[in-house]
């Protein structure tokens, strides 16, 4: 004991000297140029499409047969000129028209098919027995049905969406609900919250990175799915969308103008995916800490 008494006192103080900050040195290194440029999503996004479109041009220049492949340049000229006589404008319209109404219809299934699925046993396997019959089985199917149901109209269209975006939507929906931990679910009881406030509160909140996710994936499913079907119902009615564009170029053999109608298709998508999905993320989840 002695000895260990004796070791203690024999230690050296350790004293600490303060030192200004400025002494430290460089403490943050600044990012180069490259380095910000390079942390600009929009600008990663940008070069890979550039980059794309250079592949496109140099293959099919390299093909040199329009018929099989117009290069990236001829598809321009074709997209502008569709836009300059407003026909391209006008099946843009006439497809986002009778999209925006199979979405928000389906939308609106998929949260009465939600919110009964989680207040009742009986609701979750009515769930689960419908996603299970139905949502293996392609929307596009259903349009010989639609057409003997609702004729040559909108209506049929709408049929088919509704289809393509309800499961989609549901599936992700009610797995975002179950995913929910149990203390956020037993915070919402302690505080007297039930019903709809229990929902609207607590569930969709927590759910909602699930949510959007579902939302994205009813919204691509939903996208092409009223292209494939205006190839159809074109030819049944006469008149359609960007999928009639489409069609009715292929017949006339104006490739170009089949890829303008293609690249219409696919800008329409990319704008919607970065500009109002992101910006309903950054608004919502990424502002909660809920996504990185």
């Amino acid at each position: 004991m002695a000895d260990i008494d004796a070791i203690l006192v024999a230690r050296p103080e350790i004293h600490r000297e303060l030192l200004d900050s400025a002494a430290f040195g460089v403490v943050v290194q600044p990012l180069s140029t490259f380095e910000r440029l390079y942390n600009l999503s929009w600008l990663r996004k940008t070069l890979i499409l550039i980059v794309l479109a250079l592949a496109w041009e140099i293959g099919a220049r390299l093909l040199n047969n329009d018929l099989l492949l117009p290069s990236f340049s001829e598809t321009l000229k074709a997209l502008f000129a569709g836009i300059a006589s407003g026909e391209i404008l006008i099946k843009t319209w006439s497809s986002l028209k009778v999209l925006l109404m199979g979405y928000t219809a389906g939308i609106l299934l998929a949260a009465v098919l939600t919110a009964f699925s989680i207040f009742s046993r009986i609701g979750t396997d009515f769930l689960e027995t419908l996603t299970a019959m139905f949502n293996p089985l392609p929307a596009i199917a259903l349009l010989p049905i639609a057409l003997i149901w609702f004729g040559l109209g909108n209506g049929s269209l709408v049929f088919v969406l509704v289809h393509s975006v309800v499961w989609a939507v549901t599936l992700n929906t009610h797995s975002g609900f179950l995913a929910v931990s149990n203390t956020q679910r037993m915070v919402g009881r302690n505080c007297g919250l039930s019903g709809l406030g229990y929902v609207t509160k607590i569930l969709i909140p927590a759910a909602f990175p699930s949510i959007i996710t579902g939302l994205k994936i009813g919204w691509a499913f939903a996208w092409r799915t009223l292209i494939a079907s205006e190839l159809v119902f074109g030819v049944s009615s006469g008149s359609g969308g960007l999928g009639w564009y489409i069609y009715e170029n292929k017949n006339a053999l104006e490739i170009p103008s089949v890829f303008a109608g293609l690249l219409t298709v696919i800008v329409i998508g990319l704008v919607v995916e970065n500009l109002i999905f992101r910006v309903i993320e950054q608004r919502t989840v990424r502002r909660w800490g809920m996504q990185s």
